[in-house]
């Protein structure tokens, strides 16, 4: 991210969030208090490495950057001979997309900040991608659908949003970070992307989307986040694709 470098899965092991908020005992407390960890944060860091000769610190979050979190052990890898999204529930015409299908597709950049609620900010991050309130119109959401639910093929991560949040013009099916196609440690190669939300909305792996009739609480919900993850300076108001 334009914030600083990302660091690769090698540079660091790779982390469970739970692993890491059994670390900093932040639970769901760190979604309120991520906006004012972020400042101290590098000189912490920097204090703890060289005093920690177990290596713990290495789990942390790099000021500036990005960190490999998954809830499970490990995540197959997808490429555009494997990668399939499914677009399916309550709509008229389900739709399966290869990933040389979504790269077709019209595509929009988004430059946002992206913050964790882990206490980091990476900011002004380029996004690009099919925005997902086309991909709801392609296949008709019927009357009765209220809401979308996320699935990955780590299978175990998922996540959910209104319809009304889905269809925001800076919500996005994600086919590039920073000008460059997703890695696999970033989500690759298609992560969701809603940029007026803490940085858990943004389902890695993305490999499902489903119209619901009802918000299904995703898995960071179900263990103690807040269902609407709104950044505090987000434009709650901008609906429209």
């Amino acid at each position: 991210m334009s914030g600083g470098t990302p660091k690769r899965a090698s540079e660091g092991a790779p982390v469970g969030r739970r692993a890491l908020l059994g670390v900093l005992g932040a639970g769901a407390a760190g979604l309120a208090a991520a906006p004012y960890l972020q400042h101290g944060w590098e000189r912490f860091l920097g204090a703890a490495s060289q005093a920690d000769p177990t290596g713990l610190t290495g789990l942390l979050p790099n000021p500036g950057g990005f960190r490999y979190y998954s809830v499970v052990g490990s995540v197959p890898r997808k490429d555009a001979t494997t990668y399939r999204l499914r677009l399916d529930g309550l709509v008229r015409t389900p739709r399966t997309y290869t990933l040389d299908a979504l790269r077709a597709l019209p595509q929009t950049r988004i430059v946002h900040d992206v913050l964790c609620t882990d206490g980091w900010r990476v900011k002004q991050t380029p996004f690009t991608g099919v925005r997902l309130a086309d991909l709801l119109d392609a296949a008709g959401v019927r009357p009765s659908g209220a809401a979308v639910r996320f699935t990955c093929f780590d299978g175990a991560y998922s996540e959910s949003l209104t319809l009304e949040q889905a269809r925001r013009s800076d919500v996005l099916v994600a086919l590039t970070m920073q000008d460059k196609p997703l890695t696999h440690e970033h989500g690759g190669p298609v992560r969701l992307y809603v940029a007026p939300m803490y940085f858990y909305k943004s389902a890695k792996w993305l490999s499902g989307i489903s119209v619901t009739d009802k918000v299904v609480p995703g898995y960071w919900e179900e263990r103690g986040y807040a269902v609407d993850g709104w950044l505090d300076d987000a434009d709650r108001h901008d609906r429209a694709a």
